[in-house]
This record gives structure tokens, C-alpha cells and sequence, in this order.
């Protein structure tokens, strides 16, 4: 278990002082009986109906619905952001997300909760419904109707929460038309070897943003031109390590690269719900970190596939092998480099094969949500000191944090050792992520006097 955080300068913000001041309080009453408890267990805590529906949500979004990163974080934004106005609807806060009407006083957030995650996951996939509809059929039964009557007033707050929000992105864009341009001259994105795919889902940059009022607030500063030194910096340093067998990138460096290729929001998510069970969120607290989390994630998103279709630039396996139409003297071709993200570098069983992604290269989407991500966690606990262990389903292994920006710097680095991304794109991407996390942070979420703020 993490210890009670000490407060620190960027706890100044209100939201941070009111987490951290219920996380503390919680804590000597949570201590004895959890240290007995993870003895016993071996877990780290017992879930909660917020985690238990985020869980479900991931099975729906990631495993049944096989939706890729960009279109499943737009899909937990939804969910998360129901369930979050459902149970404030009855905790008051925070400000709700959406425009809420009022819950019934001592309304049950589990039931609210559930029933949030129930009838937008429907609404999104209702070929999934029976099995949607078994899951909350459990959790309502597992809920006391403590007082008489609380059951119904949360289900009835997470109604409105999910047909507000099943409202709010009506028409805002998802799966409209949108044909990639696949160049044929230097610096110009094309499909790459050996799949030759395109990608899935290029619309998403055209989708309405959550958070931010336009998407042209995050339009990233681009590729660096081909001529240019920074340019070739880049080019030689991915042309290194993050070639299939480069004698420069070591095997912890590997690891990092393929670990972090796991479906990008179906990892997140598991981290969420290892960090809501091990600082002991209540449930409008882990209700806050889901939605918080996931909404920067989906406008870090739209903002990134919008500048990757904006920019359209070429993946660095199509630079190096095509060096000598570049014009810049530091570059030299290998028209045979492979990149570490290949069929041929083992990944864990059952595991799809490593590819360079079907899409433009700038900016790098994993970063611009770890960008968003890992700054909107800062934000929410008040400190950069949050560790944490996660494992990857892509590498099998597993890996340990004891700082948000630890993790945010291998994330970098991770994209650059797989050969998949320049750095500029890495860092241009965490910059974009960053715009997203400050903009919900002044202006979404922000506390009530309803705690003592």
C-alpha cells in the first residue's frame, strides 16, 4: 500500500487538497483492516462498483468490441464521464461534466454508478447487451437498498446521466467519412511493410472534442522539414536503436518498447483501477479519476489523429529506406532497415505481431496520451511522487514507476527504441497531451464548499 501522501506546492489546487485531504483521513481507519485484508488476499484492495464497471467496460470496449486505441478511448470517455456526473449527482463535489438534475437525497452512487456504465455501454454496443445486462442484474443485486428508497434514486440519477451524455455526443462525428491521402514524394506518409494496412479509424480526428472548444487549439508545431539538422538528429537516432537488431538498445529497452505497445487505453485503464484500490478512493473519488483521466485521453486523441492526417508525414521505416530522395546529406538509406516492431520480435503468447502502426507518424499518439494521462494524474493527486506497477499483456513482463514523469519518460523513449516514431513526434505528442490535461484542470471538475474547500 502507498503511504498517505505528503502535501506539496502542486497541492495548491483545490480538487488536489480535497483529494488528498479525504485520501489522509481514510487512511489510519483503512490501515489495519487492509493490511489484514492484503494478507489474507494477496490483492491490493477489493473492487468497487465504479472499478468493477470499468472493468466491464474495458472487457466491452477492448476484448468484445475489438475497438483499436483511439476509438476505445473515445468510447471510456462516454462511459466514465456518465458515471462520473451519476455519482456527483449524489456526492456534490465537484461540478458535474454535463448538466445534472438533482439526485434524490441518500441515493445509492453504487446503483448510480452501475447504471451509468449499463446504459451508455448498451447504447454503444447493443449487441452486447445480454451479456451487459447479466453484469447489472449482479451489481444491483449486491447493493443494499439502505435507506428504502436508495437504490431506486441512484438508478435513477445514472439514467440521467447516460441519456444526457448518450445526448451530449449525438452526431459529434464518430465513424464519418474520411479517406487517407497516401503520398508518393519524400516526407509523405504511405502504408509500410509488411502489411501494407491502413488504419481503422482515420476519422477520429474529425470527431467534437470533450474538453477543449475546438480541435485547432491543439494543432501541434509538425515534423521537423527534411532538410534540417534536427530532422537528421532524429532520423540517425531511430536508424540506431530502434532497428530490429541494433547493437546499441539494450534488453530492458526492448522490453520498455514492447511493453508499452499494449492496447493503449486497456492498459491505462488497469492502471486506474490498481491506483483507485491502492490510495482507497472512495467512490466519487475513483468515479473523478476514471472520468478525468479517460476524457483528457479522448481529446488527446482527436487532437492527435488530427495532426497526423494534417501533417500526413512517412514513418521512419519509409525514411531511412528512402534517404537518398530526402535531400539532406546527414541521412544515408538502407533500403533493407527494419524496425525492432516486426513479425519476427517474439511478443507474449496469443498476441497479435509487431507492426509499424498504419498510420501517419506526427505526432505519436501513445504520447499524446500519456501527455494527457499522466498530467491529469499529477493534477489529481497533487504530487509527481505517485509509483506504481503495471503489467503488459503485449510483453508478458512487468515493470514499476515510482514517479508519474518516470513513466512519462520511457514512454518517449519507448516509440523511439521500437523504431516506429522520430523523437520530435514523441515530444511534440506529450506537449499536445499536456494542453488537453491543463485545459480540464482550469476549467472541468473543479470543487464545490460542499467538502470544506
Amino acid at each position: 500500500m502507498q503511504p498517505c501522501l505528503t502535501r506539496t506546492r502542486h497541492q495548491r489546487d483545490r480538487g488536489a487538497v480535497n483529494v488528498m485531504t479525504r485520501l489522509c483521513a481514510r487512511a489510519a481507519v483503512v490501515a489495519a483492516v487492509s493490511a489484514a485484508t492484503l494478507v489474507a488476499s494477496g490483492a491490493s484492495a477489493s473492487a468497487d462498483t465504479v472499478t468493477d464497471w470499468n472493468a466491464n467496460a474495458s472487457m466491452a470496449i477492448v476484448v468484445t468490441a475489438g475497438q483499436p486505441p483511439p476509438v476505445a478511448v473515445l468510447s471510456f470517455a462516454m462511459v466514465q464521464g456518465a458515471v462520473y456526473d451519476a455519482v456527483n449527482a449524489i456526492d456534490h463535489g465537484h461540478r458535474s461534466y454535463l448538466p445534472q438534475p438533482p439526485a434524490a437525497a441518500g441515493a445509492s452512487e453504487d446503483a448510480a454508478a452501475a447504471t451509468a456504465a449499463h446504459d451508455v455501454l448498451v447504447s454503444l454496443f447493443p449487441l452486447q447487451q445480454s451479456t451487459l445486462d447479466g453484469q447489472y442484474a449482479t451489481s444491483l443485486a449486491a447493493i443494499p437498498d439502505t435507506p428504502p428508497g436508495a437504490k431506486a434514486g441512484g438508478i435513477a440519477a445514472g439514467q440521467a446521466a447516460a441519456q444526457t451524455m448518450i445526448a451530449a455526443r449525438a452526431n459529434d462525428g464518430r465513424g464519418g467519412p474520411f479517406t487517407p491521402v497516401i503520398g508518393t514524394t519524400p516526407g509523405v506518409w504511405r502504408p509500410t511493410p509488411p502489411a501494407f494496412a491502413l488504419d481503422p479509424a482515420p476519422w477520429v480526428g474529425n470527431v467534437r472534442p470533450f474538453l477543449v472548444p475546438n480541435v485547432e487549439m491543439l494543432r501541434s508545431a509538425g515534423p521537423n522539414p527534411l532538410t534540417s539538422r534536427a530532422y537528421a538528429k532524429d532520423f540517425n537516432e531511430v536508424k540506431a536503436i530502434g532497428a530490429l537488431h541494433s547493437t546499441t538498445r539494450t534488453p530492458d529497452q526492448t522490453d520498455a518498447a514492447i511493453f508499452w505497445q499494449d492496447h493503449a487505453f486497456a492498459l491505462w485503464n488497469r492502471l486506474f483501477r490498481t491506483l483507485a484500490a491502492d490510495h482507497h478512493l472512495d467512490t466519487a473519488d475513483s468515479a473523478r479519476l476514471f472520468a478525468t483521466t479517460n476524457l483528457a485521453g479522448a481529446d488527446a486523441a482527436i487532437g492527435c489523429w488530427n495532426n497526423k492526417y494534417h501533417y500526413n508525414s512517412w514513418r521512419p521505416i519509409t525514411a531511412i529506406r528512402e534517404a537518398d530522395t530526402d535531400g539532406n546529406p546527414a541521412t544515408i538509406a538502407d533500403p533493407a532497415w527494419t524496425p525492432l516492431f516486426d513479425p519476427a520480435t517474439p511478443v507474449a503468447a496469443g498476441q497479435a505481431p509487431l507492426v509499424t502502426p498504419p498510420f501517419p507518424e506526427n505526432p505519436s499518439g501513445h504520447n499524446c496520451a500519456a501527455g494527457s494521462i499522466l498530467t491529469t494524474l499529477r493534477y489529481f493527486f497533487g504530487t509527481n511522487d505517485v509509483s506504481f506497477t503495471a503489467t503488459s499483456n503485449k510483453s508478458g513482463t512487468t515493470r514499476t514507476f515510482h514517479s508519474l514523469s518516470d513513466a512519462l519518460r520511457e514512454n518517449i523513449n519507448a516509440r523511439v527504441w521500437a523504431g516506429i516514431h522520430f523523437r520530435t513526434a514523441d515530444l511534440q505528442g506529450v506537449k499536445l497531451g499536456r494542453i488537453v490535461a491543463r485545459y480540464l484542470h482550469h476549467h472541468y471538475f473543479q470543487p464545490t464548499h460542499h467538502h470544506g474547500d
